[in-house]
């Protein structure tokens, strides 16, 4: 199977109240049947994503297409674990494929580092069983990274993606030498959050806040006024490529060799992340959008992770 670009996220879609709003299973039946008809088949969710209401939501979705027209990629949470059960990696791999209606998952993740590297330990005897197809990182710093490659290696196995907070305002995965490791090792890097919640599509100004009640308006209004300053200079290299504000900063994540999750609450979303990965930026504008950002100074590094370095 082809593996796109880009890869569509469900975070919303477990309606957890971060972006402010609900979303219904016809609200979102569209977007997923776009999604697969224009070829965009990689979708990425988590159980403590509407503590399973997403994957829920998604396995509906998926049960009505053929198993090989997709890949899927869900996540273990430590915080979330069942201590309780005799391997908590192996439970909660099985309540999310049962919740996801398949007996494979193309990318398991270990969420975040928290228990680092027990649950490294413990997703062992998963990924041999071949119930899983690529074993993933997310939120880990260069250090936790090669320290679970040094326990997946002497089983014969290893990581085969990371999946970071990685975008035009947080490249901490870049300037801590990240990027390069995956490019050494051959393993794929999943950026998430590369429009950051979408603060960088144009959409968002000190006129047009976001939604006051949702997680993503406490973080990013205080900071309009920049991101104001920084989403009109992009427009400017938008307009030259006749592109939307949103297409450019995920089309600069796919020029430096990431691959993008991009959440998806609406069938332009899908229209968007298309036109986005047929668009090449050069060097030049590359650079200029890296500057532009810098000297926004805008610090967009989560409650749940920490600046890698």
């Amino acid at each position: 199977m082809t593996t796109t670009k880009i890869a569509l996220g469900a975070w919303a879609w477990g309606n957890d109240g971060t972006f402010g709003q609900n979303f219904t299973e016809s609200d979102l039946r569209p977007i997923f049947d776009a999604a697969m008809k224009s070829g965009l088949n990689l979708w990425d969710t988590a159980f403590v994503y509407g503590m399973g209401r997403s994957e829920e939501i998604l396995g509906k979705f998926l049960r009505t297409v053929k198993r090989e027209s997709y890949l899927i990629s869900t996540k273990f949470t430590p915080q979330c674990a069942n201590l309780e059960s005799a391997n908590p990696v192996i439970d909660m791999y099985e309540q999310s494929a049962k919740r996801l209606g398949t007996e494979f998952i193309d990318y398991f993740w270990i969420h975040n580092p928290v228990g680092a590297p027990e649950w490294t330990k413990k997703l062992i005897p998963l990924a041999k069983s071949g119930k899983i197809g690529k074993i993933g990182l997310s939120n880990h710093n260069l250090a936790e990274i090669k320290e679970a490659q040094n326990i997946l290696e002497s089983e014969g196995l290893k990581i085969s993606a990371i999946q970071n907070h990685y975008s035009l305002l947080n490249r901490s995965s870049e300037n801590s030498g990240i990027l390069d490791w995956c490019k050494e090792n051959n393993s794929e890097f999943f950026s998430y959050m590369v429009l950051e919640q979408g603060a960088l599509s144009g959409k968002y100004d000190t006129a047009h806040p976001f939604p006051e009640n949702s997680a993503r308006g406490q973080v990013y209004n205080p900071v309009l006024a920049e991101l104001e300053k920084l989403n009109l200079a992009i427009k400017e290299i938008a307009d030259s490529h006749s592109v939307k504000v949103a297409q450019i900063p995920v089309a600069w994540a796919i020029a430096k060799g990431t691959r993008p999750i991009l959440g998806v609450t609406k069938v332009n979303h899908v229209e968007d992340a298309l036109k986005a990965a047929n668009l090449v930026l050069n060097s030049s504008e590359i650079n200029e959008l890296e500057k532009l950002a810098d000297n926004a100074k805008i610090n967009t590094v989560r409650v749940w992770e920490k600046e890698m370095k």
